[in-house]
């Protein structure tokens, strides 16, 4: 039976296509699709661990060597400044990963370049250099003066995730139980208007549910979720979107960029890794640690865990498409930044073509893939850099 996508485009298989005639066409269609992921947290995983990333590396999720074989033409690389971290530290280690990136970038201008504008990306994809884009996850660098905003954005900070594992001056965050300002701070508000005026989008991704509303309700560009899932696979965790706020986001004109990891992905898992996690700040120790890596064996032994498959990530692909159309969501993936935690089949940046080859398997079309890959995050970018040039950015 010829496959249909329910979103108005023909499949281009039938059920029985052999895989490898569908996995070969996925590998073409990767390397002729501008191909954006608006998630990757590599460079404070090379604070933690330096690593040449122009070449294969031995650990993590990302290298430029991967990205090509994956088809990956440009990526939104982390700035994260830990919850921990306040003013001064947290400006000045923002700055740092900045500079850390700007010299990768400048050591290998053959491979790679710093993009500033949505423009900049499609550039890049025709000459065959890879762009790296900034948003900074967390806000808490920025201190209580909007004007530093300004400072990030000449930087080229272009998007911020309001927040991380615990409140800040901007807003409540939805890992942290106690909600101290029940959605924005006043400088929160003045924050987000700011963003708006300068073209710089306001990411939602970690932000607790009354912060999400208010949000919505202040600014006066589209909001982006830059690496966040759907709630109806993981019951009760504010971390994803439930039904309604895809929707609100959506309605608003903005795009929810799938994370891949898989407690976003599949409830149990996520229950799982709760179990880890509160273990792991009992005993005071951070992921990664060697002590961190013995308590997720004796973890794993206790919790045998759910196979989490591409299938599944292509699930809340579905599920955002259903609630909202074709034209509001895309790839967050969160490589580097989910400690290992990802499904069968897309473990690192040279494994998009899988993600595409079941997209293609279930019929969404050629038109389609290309919006979920870069043209649904792209319009939207486009659309508040519009905003910020009208209202005096610059």
């Amino acid at each position: 039976m010829l496959l249909f996508s329910p979103f108005g485009g023909r499949g281009d298989f039938e059920s029985d296509t052999p895989f490898s005639t569908l996995e070969s066409e996925a590998r073409r269609l990767c390397h002729e699709t501008l191909l954006l992921d608006t998630h990757i947290d590599v460079p404070y995983r090379l604070y933690e661990r330096w690593e040449d990333v122009s070449r294969r590396t031995r650990t993590g999720e990302f290298d430029l060597e991967r990205a090509r074989e994956g088809g990956l033409n440009a990526a939104f690389l982390a700035i994260y400044v830990p919850a921990s971290f306040v003013n001064p530290k947290a400006f000045e280690f923002a700055g740092n990963l900045i500079g850390m990136v700007e010299d990768i970038a400048a050591d290998h201008p053959e491979l790679c370049t710093i993009g500033r504008t949505a423009d900049d990306i499609e550039t890049g994809f025709h000459d065959g250099r890879m762009v790296w884009v900034l948003g900074l996850e967390n806000g808490s660098p920025i201190g209580q003066d909007v004007r530093v905003l300004s400072d990030f954005y000449a930087r080229g900070i272009r998007y911020i995730t309001l927040t991380h594992a615990a409140n800040n001056q901007i807003c409540d965050s939805s890992f942290d139980s106690t909600r101290r300002w029940h959605g924005l701070s006043p400088f929160g508000r003045r924050a987000v208007q700011e963003m708006n005026r300068l073209g710089m989008m306001v990411d939602v991704s970690h932000v607790s549910d009354e912060t999400f509303y208010e949000v919505l309700d202040i600014s006066r560009s589209p909001v982006i979720a830059s690496h966040s899932s759907c709630r109806s696979f993981t019951p009760g965790w504010e971390r994803n979107l439930n039904d309604d706020m895809i929707r609100a986001l959506a309605e608003q004109g903005g795009v929810v960029q799938v994370n891949f990891g898989s407690m976003f992905i599949s409830g149990t898992y996520q229950r799982a890794c709760e179990v880890l996690f509160a273990r792991l700040e009992e005993k005071g120790v951070t992921l990664g640690s060697p002590e961190a890596r013995a308590i997720r064996e004796t973890w794993r032994k206790e919790f045998p865990l759910p196979q989490v498959t591409v299938s599944d990530v292509v699930d809340h692909i579905d599920h955002i498409v259903e609630l909202a159309g074709i034209d509001h969501v895309g790839f967050g993936s969160d490589f580097d930044g989910v400690d290992g935690h990802l499904p069968e089949g897309l473990e690192d940046v040279s494994k998009y073509p899988a993600l595409i080859g079941e997209l293609l398997r279930r019929g969404y079309s050629k038109s389609d893939i290309q919006q979920i890959c870069a043209k649904n995050f792209l319009r939207v970018w486009r659309t508040v850099d519009d905003f910020g040039g009208r209202t005096g950015n610059g």
